[in-house]
Formats: structure tokens, sequence, C-alpha cells
């Protein structure tokens, strides 16, 4: 039978909890200025926006440049899977959108395929690419991976320009664009009295898949289960495979889907240009992607839409600047690091009406009026009382005078002996 606790033990245990804020906090919000939920409302109204864009207009040069635009944000939120979640640096992520951009326009061009009866040979097609580059390679870090995924984009590229299947120097030519069961984006459509041109429906499928399906299927993924092995991967690879992770296996999924993510965004690319070659798919376009992912913010979805739009857009609207435009541009991108250098939206930004947020007069008037004087200039006097119970004046732990006798037991009846601690 195990002994008794001391008197000490116990009054030790009495002090275990933490003490209560002195100070009451904010409620969380609620309605539609709930962090959450006024995020997925302000990503619907900027959806919607887009798909109004041509009512507002159609002209062909600014459809053209949004539809590239909307395609870099796609490949920057495969990216963002890899780098941002994973925590994986690659520098030659443009090779999966080669991938994906050549398997369509050999199929399409070559055996008379439609676009929409490649996307299951894209997808294959860049697994194997990101199991043959990422399983050999994926036990690297840092550094090490980061120069074998640039020596991989640099593999692709070549072969791409020595191949008679990939055209050559020369590339594939006359890429078809998306057709459904016989009726293809060519014919056009009349909708309500409305014509709306090639160019038209491609952007709005454009949106749908980029904007919509792709972007908020990757978000989705980071508050998953397999999202939160990435980021515990990212922020401590040992100390998550000791609870139980298996890092390899968990990089190995990153890279993967940021590859089929990269390919498919590589057939959208294809269909906008109608035609591909080596030099479309160099090292730059691979460091422009990473820059808009870490302009933005690594591993915030928000962050990463507005850095690609950023990267993207940022040289046509410096092009009346003529050759100090990429000058102009460069600049822009140095000032940016300087003031934002977690990014424009890192994954841990306030939104900027949570910073101001108060707790109620009447909550912090009742809160002064229960605190005393003396324990709100010593608030952890109790404490400090426990940890020095020789202390001068000390409170006993037990809330008694040691030396005083306790009302039910007589001063002459002899003392209990005090029992040893059982450790």
């Amino acid at each position: 039978m195990a002994a008794p606790k001391t008197r000490d033990a116990a009054a030790h245990g009495a002090y275990i909890a933490a003490p209560a804020p002195l100070r009451p906090r904010p409620a969380p919000l609620s309605g539609l200025l709930a962090p959450q939920r006024f995020m997925n409302g302000l990503g619907l109204l900027l959806f919607i926006a887009a798909l109004a864009l041509p009512f507002i207009t159609a002209s062909p040069y600014v459809i053209s440049i949004l539809t590239s635009a909307f395609i870099y944000v796609m490949i920057a939120m495969g990216l963002n899977v890899v780098v941002g979640y994973a925590g994986l640096l690659d520098l030659g992520y443009i090779a999966f959108v080669a991938v994906g951009a050549y398997t369509s326009g050999i199929l399409s061009t070559q055996l008379g395929w439609s676009m929409l009866e490649t996307i299951p040979a894209v997808v294959v097609a860049c697994i194997l690419a990101g199991i043959v580059i990422g399983g050999p390679t994926l036990r690297l870090r840092s550094d090490y991976l980061a120069i074998v995924t640039l020596g991989f984009g640099e593999i692709i590229r070549i072969t791409a320009t020595n191949l008679d299947v990939t055209g050559g120097a020369s590339g594939i030519h006359g890429i078809p664009t998306w057709s459904f069961f016989g009726w293809s984006f060519a014919d056009g459509l009349d909708l309500g009295g409305i014509h709306f041109s090639a160019k038209i429906l491609f952007y709005y499928f454009v949106v749908i898949v980029a904007l919509g399906l792709a972007t908020v299927g990757a978000a989705r993924l980071s508050r998953g289960k397999l999202g939160r092995a990435w980021k515990s991967i990212r922020d401590d690879e040992d100390a998550s495979e000791a609870m139980g992770i298996n890092g390899y296996t968990t990089k190995l999924s990153a890279y993967i889907i940021g590859a089929v993510w990269g390919g498919l965004a590589g057939t959208l690319l294809a269909t906008h240009l109608s035609a591909i070659s080596p030099p479309s798919f160099e090292f730059l376009y691979s460091a422009l992607i990473l820059m808009a992912v870490v302009l933005g913010g690594m591993g915030s979805t928000p962050g990463v839409i507005i850095g690609a739009l950023f990267v993207s857009l940022a040289p046509e609207f410096l092009r009346e600047f003529s050759e100090w435009r990429y000058l102009i541009f460069g600049v822009l991108l140095v000032v940016v690091m300087i003031f934002r250098p977690s990014g424009l939206w890192p994954a841990n930004a306030v939104l900027p009406f949570l910073k101001r947020r108060k707790p109620p007069a009447e909550a912090v008037a009742g809160a002064d009026a229960a605190v005393p004087s003396d324990a709100a200039a010593r608030p952890h006097a109790a404490v400090d009382a426990v940890a020095r119970p020789d202390a001068e004046g000390a409170p006993d732990p037990a809330g008694q005078d040691p030396e005083s006798t306790p009302p039910d037991v007589s001063p002459a009846a002899p003392a209990a002996p005090e029992q040893e601690e059982v450790r």
C-alpha cells in the first residue's frame, strides 16, 4: 500500500494551474467578419469579378494577358505545394509544365486526340516525371535538392530540343483548342443574343479551372491531414519523423501533386499559345514562378495569387517604358522584398480590422475591480511564496499558519510522526 503524500507535495500540487489573465481578451468574431468566412467571401467576389470582366471590356489584348496571368496563377499554386507547404526548393518546376504541354501537343497534333482526351495521359506523364526525379533526389535537402531540380529542368528542355517527336528547336505548331463531344471553342457560342468568341470562351474556361478548381483544390489540400504533414516536414523534418511521419513519402507526394498541377497548367498554356518550343521553358520562367511564390508569401493562397498576378502583369503595365521596363520591374521586386520580407500576404498574416480590436469596456472595468491592487502589482506572489516556503511571512501552502494549532486538535496531543514520501 502506497504511503500518502506529504503536506508539501499536496501543497505544490494545488498550484499547478496557470493564473487567470488579468485582462479579458476580445471575443472571436462571428458572421461575415470571421477571418475564414471573410476570406472565402472575398475570394468569391474576385472570382465573380473575373467572370464579369468580358462584359466590361472584351479587348483581345486584355483577354489574352489575363488568360496568361491566370494560367501563371495555376502554375504558382502547384509550386506553392512543393515550396510553400512541403519546403522543397525547386528551381526546375517549369519542366513539369513542359511535360504537360508537350504531351498534350504531341497527342493532339500527331494522333488527332482532343485536348480533353489527352488529360489522362498528361496526368500519368507528370506522375512518372515526378517519381523519376523525386524518387532518387528527395532524400537530399536544401541546396543539393535545388541543384538537382535545376539540372532536371535543363535536361527536359535540351531533350525537347533534340528529339524529332517534339519538333526539335522549332517545337510544335497548330495545337487545337479545347473541344467537348464534337463542339469546340472555335465554333463560338451565342447565348441570350450575345456572341462569345473562341478567346472569350477559353478565358472563361481558364478562370473556372485555374482560379476555381486548381486554387480551391490546393488550398483544401493544405488544410487536410496531408497538408499538415507537409507543413510539419517543412518546419522540422527530424521532429516530424520522430512523431511517426514518413518524411520521404510525404515529400514525394507533394512533389507528384505539384507536378500534376504544373502539367495540367501546361496543357492550358499550349492551347493558349497554339505553339510551343524549347525557349518557352527556359530557367528564367522557373525563376519567375518561384519569385511569384516567394513574393506573395510562401504557403499563403491569397499571397501566391497576388504574387503571380504581379509577376505576370507588371511587365505589361510597364510596357510603355520600352527597354526600361525590366529594370523598373527588377527595382520594384527589390523594394517589395526589402519592405515585405515575408511576402505581400504571408501565411500568418492578420486581417487589418483584427489588429485594432479591443475588449468591451464593461469587461475591462470588471476585471480591474476584481483584481486587488497588490495582486496587480505582484501577480505571481502566491507562486513565489510556494517556491520559497521558508521565507519570512510566507503563507502556509495549506492555508494555515504552521505555528498555529488546528482548532480540533488538543495542544497536549502528541503530533503524528511525519511519513516519508514514497518515490
